[in-house]
């Protein structure tokens, strides 16, 4: 069964970090590039972050550019999401997707989702 989970999700506070794992079972990441999708409270969902699968080109929304770090570990299958410096913008449901280029509508497969709320 294709699948992707996430974890790692939680409650934090302004100024903290969390890492979100997303881990593929029934497929390979090798050929897929990988992303993180965001979905705040009655808004859209919305690209995050992405890694290519060629050459691990990694892209940012300028939203989090500074904050987050995304990395990926073939041979573990999984990629993560580091976030540092949280701000209560950043709270919502966060998504893996495996997508053939990195594109801002994601791929066919997708994870389902791991809660981020950060308020003091």
């Amino acid at each position: 069964q294709v699948q992707l989970v996430e974890y790692g999700g939680g409650l934090v506070q302004p100024g903290g970090s969390l890492r979100l794992s997303c881990a593929a079972h029934g497929f390979t990441l090798d050929y897929y590039a990988m992303g993180w999708f965001r979905q705040a409270p009655g808004k859209e969902r919305k690209g995050v972050s992405c890694i290519s699968a060629k050459d691990g080109s990694t892209y940012y929304a300028d939203s989090v550019k500074g904050r987050f770090t995304i990395s990926r570990d073939n041979a573990k299958n999984t990629v993560w999401l580091q976030l540092n410096s949280l701000k209560p913008e950043d709270t919502g449901v966060y998504y893996c997707t495996a997508e053939r280029l990195c594109t801002s509508a994601g791929g066919d497969y997708w994870g389902q989702g791991t809660q981020v709320t950060v308020s003091s």
